[in-house]
């Protein structure tokens, strides 16, 4: 059953239709809440305030505006920025940004645009999951939240700007420069974890 359905569902006073919904989509905005404040019990807390939300305005879902998807995250970004001003303890959000900043990091073909299966080629041959999971949280805000969404969450680009409420071009030049320094951190943490490992052994022997 498609998610429009389900809200329709849910709309009309059906419980079951908003459990399937929260088990659907529980899994991708915890995991989006988590990556951006890198506290577990505030990407929980930020995730029941999603569903809650639902509740309580199903109607300011438009279908126009993007997919159910895209409301939820746009939902959780605000609570996470909300909850940023009230807990400095949470990772640091970049200021704004200048458009500049986005411009798309050069690339061998020379379009700025690294196909997706080659990246994620890259990510899987320097190390393991987590510290690519590690190396993310440390992207500014404006770059964390499009690899987040388009590389992990694997939404569209279309998706991630109705989510983030950006032009699509946004989207793509900020993914394209995330994804330029992403390799690059975790290029540098591959070496620097080499080097301590063949140090490490020489002093063993």
């Amino acid at each position: 059953m498609t998610d429009d359905r389900l809200l329709e569902r849910m709309l009309a006073g059906d419980e079951e239709a908003f459990a399937d919904l929260y088990r659907r989509k529980h899994p991708a905005i915890y995991r989006f809440a988590l990556h951006m404040s890198g506290n577990a019990a505030m990407a929980e807390d930020v995730t029941q305030e999603v569903f809650m939300a639902l509740i309580r305005e199903p109607k300011r879902f438009d279908p126009q505006r993007g997919t159910l998807s895209a409301f939820l995250f746009g939902i959780a970004r605000n609570h996470l920025r909300k909850r940023w001003e009230q807990d400095k303890r949470l990772l640091p959000m970049a200021p704004d940004m200048e458009e500049d900043d986005f411009a798309p990091a050069a690339s061998s073909n020379g379009s700025g645009h690294k196909p997706m299966l080659t990246f994620v080629d890259e990510l899987e041959s320097l190390d393991t999951i987590g510290l690519v999971r590690r190396t993310i949280s440390t992207l500014p805000e404006g770059y964390r939240e499009v690899v987040v969404l388009c590389e992990l969450e694997e939404m569209s680009y279309e998706e991630a700007a109705a989510a983030l409420g950006c032009p699509v071009g946004t989207v793509r030049s900020r993914l394209h420069r995330g994804r330029a320094i992403l390799l690059e951190k975790l290029r540098d943490a591959h070496e620097a974890r080499s080097v301590s490992a063949v140090a490490n052994r020489r002093g063993g022997e």
